[in-house]
This record gives structure tokens, sequence and C-alpha cells, in this order.
């Protein structure tokens, strides 16, 4: 009896052990060390890397809110430069921030998203109508209307996240970026809570 009783104590104390480490993120599977601090690009503390072209990030935008909240960060955004789809939606982006002067709320990114990623079935006019529906009706500039001066305001914020991509390495979205020193390997955890997690715990790391 006492054989037993030490083998369940044993048992339950590697269990323990066990579901102790598993909540630990590991460097190579849920984050790693971006090769260089993005920290003098005076980001948010955990910032997104994203683009309204990939289907994977809208997915992520319609957890955004509840990712927030397990947290308790206002997480930034940065999108990304890879192709010249990605530099439209760059472009689309960065003309909501500039005007609104800060990151554009979840509606606001749900309606640019659904209007970019609008389907094969869609023209041109439709998702450009769409864009515009979506600016005008927050009394801002559409991206296809802005004057000399925006332009150039809206290519200098492109610029710096280009710089953030590139200097960062970051080949693949939606990813995080925590204090400008580690990403978030999104594929490497299987829900929203396993991604705050992460973020979480890299929040604490210096």
């Amino acid at each position: 009896m006492k054989k037993l009783l030490a083998l369940i104590a044993i048992s339950v104390t590697s269990l323990l052990v066990g579901c102790s480490d598993n909540n630990i993120p590991q460097e190579g599977k849920q984050y790693q060390q971006l090769p260089v601090n993005l920290a003098t690009y005076r980001l948010p503390q955990v910032t997104e890397v994203f683009s309204l072209n990939c289907g994977h990030c809208y997915k992520m935008e319609s957890v955004m809110p509840q990712l927030e909240e397990l947290t308790n960060q206002s997480i930034g955004k940065v999108h990304v430069t890879f192709n010249e789809s990605a530099q439209i939606g760059a472009m689309i982006y960065y003309a909501a921030e500039m005007q609104l002067g800060k990151k554009p709320d979840h509606q606001f990114m749900q309606e640019l998203f659904a209007a970019v990623q609008m389907g094969d079935g869609a023209t041109n006019s439709e998702r450009k109508a769409a864009i515009d529906k979506a600016f005008q009706s927050r009394d801002l500039i559409s991206p296809y209307d802005l004057d000399k001066s925006k332009q150039e305001q809206l290519f200098k914020a492109m610029a710096i996240a280009q710089d953030i991509t590139e200097k960062g390495q970051i080949n693949g979205v939606p990813t995080f970026i925590v204090n400008g020193k580690y990403m978030v390997l999104t594929s490497g955890h299987q829900d929203v809570d396993g991604i705050a997690n992460t973020i979480n715990y890299l929040t604490k790391q210096q």
C-alpha cells in the first residue's frame, strides 16, 4: 500500500510539473528573438504585424478585442509591404491611421478587411466603392483622393513599416512583436488563449 501511495504521489507531482512547464512558452516553438532590437521605432509594447490581403490576418482581427482583453494591452499595428498587393493594402491602412492619428478601431478594421478581401467575383470598382464608403462614413478622405502632401506623409509611414519588417526579418503574417525584441510564432499556438499566454510571458522579459 505504501509503495502504491508513493507511486501515485510521484505521478501527481509529474503531472503538476508537466502542466507548469507547458504554461511557459518555448523559444523556437512559441516565440523567437528578433535579429535586431526594434525599440528605436517606439512601437507599442505589443504590435501586430499584418496585411489587409491576408486571410489569416482577417481571422486574427475577429479575435483582437478578446486578445487585447486577455493581455491587457492596446495592440499596435504595422502593415507589411512584401509585394504589390501588400503595398496597396498598406496604402489603405496608413491612409486611415494617418488621418485618425492612431490605429483604426476594430469595426473600421473589419470593414477594411472585408473591402480588400471581397472575393474573386468582385470587381476593382466594387472594392474601391467599399473602401471609399468605409472612409467617407467616418469623414475621412479616401486613400484614392489624398492630395500630394498627404501622399508624401503616407509614403513615409510605409517606408518605416518596410524598415521594421525588413530589419526584423519578418516573412510571415500575422505575428506579434513584443518589447521590440521578440516575435510570437502564431503557428505554434492552438488558440487565442495560447497566444495571449505567450504575449503575457514576453512582456515580462527584458
